[in-house]
């Protein structure tokens, strides 16, 4: 008998100190919901949003805090000085672990790393560091996927951007499925010019793969456009960017991919890369939910003003007010501005609401790769949470959750 109540004890206590733990990793946040000011109290347990409870007020700490899903942001090229596309050696795990952290400083609690067009052998090296690093458990999740922009797209000078023409290549699926598997089977969406000689095969193929096909950096007619469509493009990677300065006024790539309801597009809402106007009709034609804001976010984001040369040889510029140029082309090298910046900018600009706000920058990426855990603040879903204040539609990030972890709080 003593036996056996000894084991009974030793039971009980595992039972007990089970539960003390279960209620040591609970938590609970308070704030303005933001799809509608209401005061909630939400509860977090196992990584979990548990419950959402409506509360009669705020505590005076929390008072003015919005409380909603970290934004998800689709390209990312780099951030806090680390690259994901150059050469060199340069990038390493510990270099993926400092750009994710830094991106939760900003209230991104998903991301997509973006390799651009370069070199097979620089492309393969990269992808398998990044799938290597994607299985952090540190980094909790916040690695969807890496999204390809190129190397497949349009050889011609605007359209290609600041992508190095001596890597621009027609799309070849062999080559792609070596990428593929470096990366560890995580490639979830690929930017190509549909009018490349060998696009829609691909398109095509990618589709019945099930990874997001972008249209980017193209010149392409309207019919090759509803071609694309037709066989699985589903969105057009930064509209208005990726294009050349001069355009035929009738015939150009904008008014087919805007006026197809079947193609989201996503759109960088920095004050650089779009004019107000030109967001406004984005914005109007497509609505809040065939938009996505995404940041086309590169390294030197945070870096002092001045003249950079990258490791490609080239030269860029960051002016004093945060925009990368590219002088070669007269065109953006990218952004120096995380979607923390593309919510606030596109209220200011449309009118448009907080919530819809959201949905572009979290929801509808989140409804697009499939990430069913996320984007949204319901019970079972993945607790990516950003607390935040709103003042002259500048979004100031206060505290980020990722799996039901504080991963940054202001003023740590």
């Amino acid at each position: 008998m003593k036996g056996i109540f000894s084991a009974y004890i030793s039971i009980v206590l595992l039972i007990l100190s089970g539960c003390g733990q279960k209620m040591k990793n609970d938590t609970t946040v308070e704030g303005l919901l933001y799809t509608d000011d209401s005061p909630v109290s939400i509860e977090i347990a196992d990584g979990k949003i548990q419950k959402i409870n409506k509360i009669k007020g705020l505590t005076a700490e929390s008072k003015r805090i919005y409380v909603a899903p970290g934004l998800i942001d689709n390209q990312v090229n780099g951030f806090a000085g680390v690259s994901f596309s150059f050469s060199g050696g340069d990038l390493t795990i510990e270099g993926l672990e400092k750009a994710t952290k830094a991106l939760w400083e900003v209230g991104v609690t998903t991301y997509l790393p973006t390799l651009t067009t370069n070199s097979h052998e620089i492309l393969l090296r990269n992808f398998e560091i990044l799938a290597e690093g994607m299985k952090n458990p540190g980094l909790h999740g916040s690695i969807a996927g890496f999204h390809l922009e190129g190397p497949y797209i349009s050889p011609e000078d605007g359209y290609r951007g600041a992508h190095p023409l001596r890597y621009v290549r027609k799309p070849d699926w062999e080559e792609f499925m070596e990428l593929y598997e470096a990366s560890g089977k995580n490639i979830i969406q690929v930017t190509l010019a549909p009018d490349m000689e060998g696009a829609m095969e691909m398109i095509t193929r990618l589709h019945e793969m099930g990874i997001v096909v972008a249209l980017g950096h193209h010149n392409a007619p309207a019919e090759v456009i509803t071609e694309a469509i037709n066989k699985g493009a589903r969105i057009a990677t930064h509209l208005g960017n990726g294009c050349a300065n001069m355009i035929h006024r009738h015939n150009n790539p904008l008014w087919s991919q805007l006026s197809d309801d079947r193609l989201m597009i996503s759109i960088i809402c920095d004050g650089f890369h779009l004019n107000p106007e030109e967001i406004r009709v984005f914005y109007k034609v497509k609505g809040p939910g065939k938009t996505i804001i995404t940041s086309d976010v590169t390294h030197f984001a945070g870096l002092p003003a001045g003249e950079y040369t990258t490791p490609k040889g080239d030269t860029i510029e960051l002016t004093p007010e945060g925009m990368i140029r590219y002088p070669a082309q007269n065109v953006l090298y990218g952004s120096a501005s995380p979607i923390t910046k593309g919510v606030g900018h596109i209220m200011q600009v449309t009118g448009c609401s907080l919530k819809q706000a959201i949905r572009m920058a979290s929801t509808n990426v989140a409804l697009l790769y499939g990430l069913q855990d996320r984007g949204k603040i319901k019970s079972g879903m993945k607790a990516d949470l950003i607390l935040f204040t709103v003042e002259d539609f500048k979004i100031k990030i206060a505290k980020t959750i990722v799996e039901g972890e504080v991963v940054y709080k202001t003023g740590d």
